[in-house]
């Protein structure tokens, strides 16, 4: 598996060396990064989570997800329903993920978390990472608007999974995480 993995890095390698310098993929290498290391983070918010009455949906919390970016979006070029999609593609795989980790504690319980992270300190991490998201959104634009952003997207998404090392419910997510990217 590891060798499909290395394989598939060199051929989206040679892809990414083949596009136009104007129009290459670093813009949606960072945007999908970032997008991979919120998925990541969803196994913290589980720990934090499993065992206590914190259900895995928070509607206030999306809630002002969604109002904090609609808000800052047009200052960014943005549309806001753009941006707002988007960021419910991240809520969506971060729910995701926590519910395959619960299953996955709830079947094997000796692989739940045997200490409980406080979601106080790990919510401005996901802030920082989601305002570091909108950021790239804004600047990858054009990008996310061509033909051949899908191409692309699947690119980063693959080297983001071997880069991070994601088994296959993350992969899942980060699917989920990026399934908004593209515009067109």
């Amino acid at each position: 598996m590891r060798v499909l993995a290395v394989l598939f890095a060199v051929v989206s390698g040679l892809v990414l060396a083949s596009v136009p310098a104007s129009a290459s993929s670093p813009g949606l290498w960072h945007l999908t990064d970032l997008a991979a290391q919120r998925v990541a983070i969803a196994d913290q918010v589980a720990a934090a989570k499993y065992g206590t009455p914190s259900p895995i949906d928070d509607p206030a919390r999306e809630q002002q997800i969604y109002d904090s970016v609609s808000a800052q979006a047009p200052g960014l070029g943005l549309d806001p329903a753009d941006a707002v999609r988007f960021f419910h593609a991240q809520i969506e795989a971060n729910k995701l993920v926590q519910r395959g980790l619960y299953a996955r504690w709830d079947a094997h319980p000796s692989e739940a978390p045997t200490t409980r992270p406080d979601l106080g300190q790990i919510r401005p991490v996901i802030d920082r990472v989601n305002a570091g998201l909108l950021t790239e959104l804004a600047a990858t634009l054009s990008l996310r608007g061509s033909r051949a952003c899908p191409a692309r997207q699947l690119v980063a998404a693959g080297l983001a999974d071997v880069v991070h090392h994601f088994d296959a419910l993350h992969v899942r997510a980060l699917g989920e995480a990026t399934s908004a990217t593209c515009l067109a």
